[in-house]
């Protein structure tokens, strides 16, 4: 059965493992678009075989290629925004289906919980920011920030109550260290560059009352710490608690500390000017 109201928006770069269990995921929705970055596997044949429309853009920077996906023609007024390697729950998706219907004029989007896995074991406590706009009306949102880009909307956000699975790790410890290596360069670019908020705000970032700008504001006050590899570790897994997670959890924040850094080192190199 079709969800009225709901169109989908997968975006892909050569992701044949993962997205015909996405395409699989929503197979509610008859409005399905698959907006590659001129993959060279499978992938474009997997969403045509699904009955997907294939889009094709080169790629150049996250909050660019995002927003030109964004613009375009889906059949209907509310959008979901999908990763090939996330899953909406049964759950969630019916509920999407109901909250559309209901929403209020003004509502713009839904935010919901995503539930990242690693080794089979929800990072319940390890992950950092496990609330996502993922659920928009067309037109009311945009991307902003080149590389770990943020959705704003315009107008109002509801919450939804289920969860949007998200396996990071689905092709490989080696996939996910060579994605961030290139995702800490660009973060270095950025902060050499000054394009990230140059004036935050403890206050707003502690209790800014939109999830999305103390989460700006956070980013750019955490960029102004010494050591912060180990402060980002040492939050991780005692005051977020990644240490209950077990083994997944003590994983996950040695790597997310091994990320920050990668951005510290890259951030140094470039300021001098090269290596």
């Amino acid at each position: 059965m079709n969800a009225p109201g709901i169109s989908v928006l997968i975006l892909t770069k050569n992701e044949q493992l993962d997205l015909p269990g996405a395409l699989e995921s929503v197979t509610w929705s008859d409005d399905v678009h698959v907006f590659d970055s001129e993959s060279t596997d499978a992938t474009v044949d997997i969403a045509r075989s699904a009955g997907a429309k294939v889009h094709s853009r080169r790629f150049d920077d996250y909050a660019t290629h995002r927003n030109a996906a964004l613009a375009t023609k889906f059949k209907y007024p509310w959008l979901f925004i999908l990763d090939a390697d996330e899953r909406p729950t049964p759950e969630l998706s019916a509920e999407m289906q109901r909250v559309v219907a209901e929403a209020p004029a003004n509502t713009a989007g839904f935010r919901l919980r995503r539930r990242d896995f690693l080794f089979g074991t929800w990072l319940k406590h390890a992950q950092i920011s496990p609330y996502y706009i993922r659920l928009v009306r067309v037109g009311h949102a945009k991307y902003t920030r080149a590389i770990n880009e943020v959705l704003e909307v315009d107008g109002p956000v509801a919450e939804l109550l289920h969860p949007l699975d998200h396996f990071p790790f689905s092709k490989g410890l080696a996939h996910w260290v060579a994605k961030h290596n290139t995702y800490s360069t660009m973060e270095a670019e950025l902060i050499v560059r000054q394009e990230g908020l140059q004036n935050p705000s403890l206050r707003a970032a502690l209790s800014g009352s939109d999830f999305h700008t103390r989460r700006l504001h956070q980013k750019a006050l955490f960029y102004r710490l010494p050591a912060r590899p180990l402060i980002k570790w040492f939050y991780m897994m005692f005051l977020r608690g990644a240490v209950l997670d077990g083994a997944a959890g003590v994983t996950y924040a040695t790597l997310q500390a091994f990320y920050e850094y990668l951005i510290v080192l890259k951030t140094r190199e470039l300021s001098r000017g090269g290596v």
